[in-house]
Formats: structure tokens, sequence, C-alpha cells
């Protein structure tokens, strides 16, 4: 019987990125496994992205060859000491549970190094080969967005080597983003693809993608869901639009994170009443409020490190009859304009571009994206990159 130990922080029935890609990814891999004699390991957490999502779910599952074992953290709010204690723990258990069993394949899926690291150090200790797929550099964006001394001299420094281990160490890297290729260059031992994030099944199939692009509103509504943090920048460019549109125009923010204090206080500040904030909703309900739109929403802050990124709600996006309007830059701004029509891109945090593209933009258009889907599909992604994992064992 051979085992591959699979390792994502985030799982379904968590609102996240990460659960979004691994859930179907691993059950994808399960099912390619089923008759090979091989158990699956997925070690999670119980949902934990946001303080004001609560959803139940079970702590261990099993299904055929899959085994899902959810790893309850301490309550946090999505502060970064919150988050390094909540990783340590997971680290710790997920340790604990595999110190005196084996595996032939080691899976991580990490967008903040250190789950690429545990894989790096069960991989290493079961002498099995090393798997990881990248969702971000983050010590790119460690860099950009922490202004203090003490992170550039003591901590970047310190992430480095753990970089270099984990990522010399791998027999194989998927890049999540084309944008990353440069930074990787230094890596020379792992073999590199490069699937990205895709489109889910519950979205294709409830959406049609041809019909008039805007909802009837008689003020234009404009909505963003997502997290909420110092990488998305929405506190800095949300009420300066807000307020150059006037009560014409309306922003609806559904989701958490550690900035929204920060939003909310730059709407107070202003006096706005066309910029409310909704804690997060399940992924039904955020198709109504999507549908109910007249303008979809995406911004990244304005850090170098974000130009090499590739937002996963950007296929997330595409699937609805809506114009997509992104502050965003470098390698995800040429996507956009290359793959998703009725797209309007800006740069980051440049709330008069923006509010000049709304004053002046069309009523009515057509907009068809079957290419665009059919080309991102998250299943067809899946099976590719479920193989090439098989392909270690």
């Amino acid at each position: 019987m051979k085992r591959i130990v699979y390792l994502s922080f985030y799982f379904k029935p968590d609102l996240c990125a990460g659960s979004f890609r691994n859930s179907p990814l691993a059950i994808e891999l399960a099912k390619q496994t089923l008759d090979k004699n091989v158990i699956l390991d997925v070690y999670t957490t119980l949902p934990n992205r946001y303080s004001t999502f609560d959803v139940d779910a079970q702590e261990y599952e099993e299904v055929d060859n899959l085994r899902i074992h959810r790893i309850a953290l301490p309550a946090h709010k999505s502060g970064m000491l919150d988050q390094v204690i909540a990783f340590w723990h997971f680290y710790n258990s997920v340790w604990k549970l595999n110190q005196s069993k084996n595996a032939d394949l080691v899976f991580a899926s990490s967008s903040r190094l250190f789950t690429a690291y545990l894989g790096y150090k069960l991989a290493k200790k079961c002498k099995a080969p090393l798997y990881l797929d990248i969702r971000d550099i983050f010590v790119d964006t460690m860099n950009d967005v922490f202004k203090s001394k003490l992170v550039k001299i003591l901590i970047v420094p310190l992430l480095k080597i753990i970089e270099a281990r984990t990522f010399n160490y791998a027999k194989h890297i998927n890049l999540i983003s084309g944008g990353f290729k440069e930074y990787f260059h230094r890596f020379k031992s792992p073999k590199y693809s490069y699937f990205s994030n895709g489109i889910d099944e519950e979205f294709i199939s409830r959406n049609r993608s041809i019909e008039s692009g805007e909802a009837s509103n008689a003020c234009k509504l404009i909505v963003y869901a997502g997290n909420i943090g110092e990488g998305q920048g929405l506190h800095r460019i949300i009420p300066q639009a807000a307020q150059l549109l006037g009560n014409e125009f309306k922003f609806l923010i559904i989701g958490d994170g550690g900035a929204k204090k920060q939003l909310q206080a730059e709407i107070n500040n202003r006096g706005l009443i066309n910029v409310i904030l909704n804690n997060p909703v399940s992924r039904d309900e955020l198709q109504s409020y999507y549908d109910k739109s007249d303008f979809l929403f995406l911004h990244l802050n304005d850090y170098p490190a974000f130009r090499k990124v590739l937002p996963s709600k950007i296929f997330e996006l595409a699937t609805f009859n809506k114009p997509i309007i992104a502050g965003v830059s470098g390698f995800s701004a040429e996507f956009i304009k290359n793959e998703v029509s009725h797209s309007f891109v800006f740069d980051p945090c440049d709330a008069i571009q923006l509010a000049e593209y709304l004053k002046n933009s069309k009523s009515k258009s057509i907009i068809d994206r079957h290419e665009f889907v059919d080309k991102f599909r998250r299943s067809k992604i899946n099976k590719v990159m479920a193989e090439s994992m098989v392909n270690y064992l």
C-alpha cells in the first residue's frame, strides 16, 4: 500500500482560494489513484479563514482512498501574530500525526511558504519525492508589505534560507502564475509546471455569459467579494473612488480580513453612504450578489511583488455576464487584457482613473466568455495536474 501526504492549510468548506483550489484537486488525485493501491491522506484545518464565517466540518472524513484530517486551530482574527500561532499549531499537529508514518509522495500547496516547508520536512524524513504547488512568493510579499527594519534585517534573510532549502529539495514545483517564472530561475533542481487556478463547475453550470452586461439598478452597483487585507489595498481605492463618484454608484464589499477596520475607518472619516460592508457569505449566496451587480471589482495593492501574481478571483468573476474592473499590474494585467473580454484594467490605487472609467462606461453590452470558460475549467486543469503528481509515485 502506497501513501500520499497532501498538505493544504485551507480546505472545503472554508472560503478562500486555497480551499477552492485544493478541495477538487485532492478529489481528482484520489480518483486517479483509487485502483493503484494508494491512500491519500489530506492534512488541513477546520474552517478558520474568517472569524465572521462559521461553518461546521468534520475533523475526520474517509471516502474510498481519500482521508481528510482537519486540525482545530486557536481562534484568530487574521492578524499576523494570530496567523503565526495558528500555523505553528498546524505544523506541530501534522508532524506528530506523521512521526511514525512513512510516505511515498508528499504534496504541499502553499502561499505562505511554511506549508511548503512542512512538506519539505516530511518528505526529507520519509525520503520521499516532494511536489510543491506555489500560490504566492511569500518572501517577496513580506519584503514589500512590511516596512519594519526588523522584518527586513532579521526575518526576510531567515525566510530566504527556508525558501532555498525547501525549493531546492523539491522534485517538482508548480507555479500558479507565469509571473513567478523569473523569480524561480535561481532554483535549478526541480522540474517546473504552470497549472493555473481555474473555474469551478458550480459557476459554470449556473452562468450563461451571453446576456446584457449590466443590471438595471438605478444606482450602479459595483461588487467586490474576498479577502480585505493589506494585499488587496481596498482602503486605498474604494473610499477615494466612492467619494469621486457620488451616489450614482454604490460599492458592495463582501468579506473580511486584517485591513477591514482600516477600510471602515476610511469610509467613516469621509462620511460615505455609498459603500456597504458585508461579512463573508456562502458561494451560493455570493452568486446572487454577482447576478445583481453592474460591475465586478478586483484590486491588488501597489506593491512590486503583486506584479507577478495571478489572482484566482479572475477565474470566478469571468464566468458572469458582467464587466470586470481590475486595479492590477504586471502579469495579471496582461492576462486580463489578453484573456478576459469586457474588462477594464487600471493602475492599482488610482481612484481618479477608476472613477473616470465608470462615469464614461456604456450602459449595455453583449458579453460572451465561453472560450475563456472552456479553456480554464478547473476540472480540466486538475486532471492534468493530478496525472503529473501520480508520475512521482
